[in-house]
């Protein structure tokens, strides 16, 4: 039986919100052969330069007319997915908003090409990983080897992504985790799908459990720790140590080994030479900070260039849909982000963070707001981001502003990892922990003087939510410690349909496995997540 690189899919995905179009395709379709990419030590390091290529992939769906969905861009889309789903990111209703569904909570089952885009993307990333790893495994060249401990660090965060998104967790809409097959898919995630997978296999792959996901995940990683260290780390869009602790950190959170957690998040800390939490002034600034990787704090990110068609596109990049200063984008033109408002409320005037956002009108923090255009700034609305800047602070230039980094990893992320699985061992020992962050980078006037598990648990989180507000982590925090989503309230700035109010983490963020995906592994049918699509009705102050 030939070996494919991952899980095949077809038929036809349907959408109620979207033009949609026959999605019918067998992986790998348009990437090098194994005897192209094994033929010659360069075409080896291309493969490998391919994953952090991959993460910046503009319409996987290759649509006919080539113009692509509005969130089809790459990983960063997928972030921007994430955190619109939490209860942190209002945003403004527009006609032009693609990211709807996932605000809105409609059309988000596995009938729909939102749901199809989150599937094909990851799938489509897994076989370039799989690629790197088949096509180095068990050399004894160091660089070869190095390769590969990049190839596993990269499959392991597509894989602890997955598990996270789609790990069925009961709710307040679905209980128990019994499907309307009447089957129970509680802590089931996706199926596996190694370099040596066989079609025979693939087409009878079960949902794995999350015991078995963490096995793969921490074996991928500890293979990528033990063969990172030969990599020549050329650019911070590639992994390092530093970055497979990291990863052993958020790991170990999910399955809630809070112990390792900490351990790994210090070792992450220590092997990031050179990686300290962004000061004010690069916070703040109004050319760089959050879209260069080369800020202090970075410890993985990925840069998209002048070159990539999604910069090409002018409109369908990161920068389009994350800034609200880049005229050209598709913010500027209507759906900006926000933080919410309660959220923002919760950040002290002291603490430099809260002019990352544009302070709402008769606020004493408005004069010290930083922005690229005064006329632009006018037009965001209050509490509007200013966090992610277009590149080079070029607000009027897509081959220049769009051609920007984005963080997959901050260090800042460790020290919070750090303190909250410290918290839940001992509140004394977390409550110190954020103490010393927030004192030394943040905000010399903190004290935190909470002195209960829970209390300190949720001021970490609620710290970490500030920090990495837009970075798409949030979720998975939100998901893991059962927290509700509060989005309707008196003063809310979250528009009238997304005004959702959970008991406990939402079901939404049980991301369902799409109907091709089912048509063509049998062992998927019947162990589908329920479909939270509409099962909740908006606060309307009543």
């Amino acid at each position: 039986m030939r070996k494919i690189s991952t899980i095949i899919l077809g038929a036809c995905c349907s959408a109620s919100l979207f033009t949609t179009s026959c999605i019918d395709e067998t992986f790998p379709t348009d990437v090098a052969s194994e005897e192209q990419v094994t033929s010659s030590s360069k075409a080896t390091e291309a493969i490998m330069w391919a994953m952090p290529a991959f993460m910046n992939k503009y319409n996987i769906f290759e649509d006919e007319n080539g113009s692509g969905y509005g969130f089809d861009y790459g990983y960063s889309s997928l972030m921007h997915v994430r955190d619109v789903m939490t209860g942190d990111m209002p945003i403004v209703s527009n006609s032009y908003d693609h990211y709807s569904s996932w605000e809105q909570n409609m059309a988000i089952g596995p009938d729909y090409l939102t749901t199809q885009y989150i599937w094909n993307y990851y799938w489509k990333l897994v076989q370039t990983t799989n690629m790197t790893i088949n096509t180095t495994k068990g050399s004894t060249d160091p660089t070869l080897q190095g390769y590969l401990g990049a190839g596993y660090a990269f499959r392991a965060m597509v894989y602890l992504d997955l598990a996270r998104m789609f790990e069925f967790l009961p709710n307040d809409i679905y209980t128990d985790g019994t499907n309307s097959s009447g089957n129970n898919v509680k802590n089931l995630t996706v199926p596996i799908v190694t370099e040596g997978i066989t079609e025979e296999a693939a087409r009878n792959n079960p949902r794995v459990s999350r015991e078995d996901m963490y096995k793969f995940i921490l074996s991928d990683l500890n293979n990528a720790e033990q063969n990172i260290i030969h990599l020549d780390r050329a650019a911070k869009t590639l992994p390092d140590l530093s970055v497979v602790y990291g990863l052993k950190a958020r790991l170990y959170m999910w399955v809630e080994n809070y112990p390792e957690a900490k351990n790994y998040a210090r070792k992450a800390i220590n092997a990031a030479n050179g990686c300290t939490p962004l000061t004010k002034e690069q916070a703040l600034s109004t050319t760089s900070g959050f879209n260069d990787l080369s800020v202090s704090s970075w410890m993985w990110g990925m840069q998209f260039v002048a070159e990539d068609e999604a910069v090409q596109t002018e409109i369908l990049n990161w920068t389009s849909w994350a800034s609200n200063e880049a005229v050209f984008g598709y913010a500027a033109a209507g759906p900006m982000s926000m933080i919410d408002k309660s959220l923002y409320d919760k950040i002290a005037d002291t603490d430099f963070r809260k002019l990352m956002w544009k302070a709402p009108e008769g606020s004493e923090l408005r004069a010290q707001n930083t922005y690229i255009d005064a006329a632009q700034f006018e037009k965001i609305p209050d509490y509007g981001s200013l966090k992610f800047r277009p590149a080079q602070g070029n607000a009027t230039t897509p081959s220049v502003g769009a051609a920007s980094a984005y963080p997959i990893m901050r260090v800042e992320e460790m020290y919070l990892i750090e303190a909250e699985a410290a918290a839940h061992s001992s509140a004394t020992e977390g409550a110190r922990l954020i103490n010393d962050f927030m004192q030394t980078y943040r905000d010399e006037n903190y004290n935190c003087r909470l002195t209960t598990t829970d209390a300190v648990v949720n001021e970490i989180v609620l710290q970490k939510r500030i920090e990495l507000w837009g970075e798409g982590q949030t979720f998975f925090d939100i998901k893991r410690l059962n927290m509700s989503v509060t989005r309707g309230y008196e003063g809310t700035n979250f528009s009238d349909a997304t005004r959702f109010n959970t008991k406990g983490r939402p079901a939404w963020m049980n991301i369902c496995i799409v109907k091709t995906e089912e048509n063509n592994n049998s062992a998927l049918k019947g162990y589908e997540n329920p479909d939270p699509s509409d099962k909740y009705t908006p606060w309307t102050g009543k």
